[in-house]
């Protein structure tokens, strides 16, 4: 089984350190307004430590998932399928069979680019939650995967899903 590229670990840390951050503010900003304004006029002394702790403790939680989340994503490909395995607390396998797919995209967000990073999008025959995406890889990778699986979803044409 494939395993994405290290440097994913940067982009998904920096994202939940931010979304930490704004969510963190949040919360403290709320506890500072409440003890500061008439809002709440007998509102506990522990209240705003409270909220720092509470943010900074969902601040390492998701950096534990972010960190967590590289060590359990993989993905195959498979002589009839794309199979992928991901999920930090509740562990999702995935199998795409090459005849359901669509077409296949690459993404590069600009912190993707800014990494050197690529994700592949796989649409698929189905509802709008059955589209997949590798996130991870390298260009070059990326670049290497579509074109397979263009040929393997080609290729797979004319035979049953099932």
């Amino acid at each position: 089984m494939e395993r994405l590229t290290p440097r994913v670990r940067v982009v998904w840390l920096g994202l939940a350190l931010a979304r930490a951050a704004i969510f963190g503010g949040l919360i403290v900003g709320a506890a500072v307004g409440l003890t500061r304004t008439d809002f709440w006029e007998s509102a506990p002394d522990v209240l705003v430590p409270a909220a720092v702790a509470i943010a900074v403790g969902l601040a390492l939680l998701r950096v534990f998932v972010a960190w967590r989340r590289y060590g359990v994503w993989r993905f195959e490909l498979r002589d009839d399928d794309l199979y992928i395995e991901r999920g930090v607390f509740t562990r999702v396998k995935t199998v795409v069979p090459y005849v359901r797919v669509q077409h296949v995209d690459s993404r590069r967000s600009p912190l993707e680019r800014t990494t050197g990073l690529a994700t592949v999008v796989i649409y698929t025959a189905g509802s709008r939650s059955s589209d997949v995406s590798i996130p991870g890889l390298t260009p070059t990778r990326a670049e290497d995967l579509q074109e397979s699986l263009r040929e393997l979803a080609i290729e797979s044409e004319g035979e049953d899903a099932v």
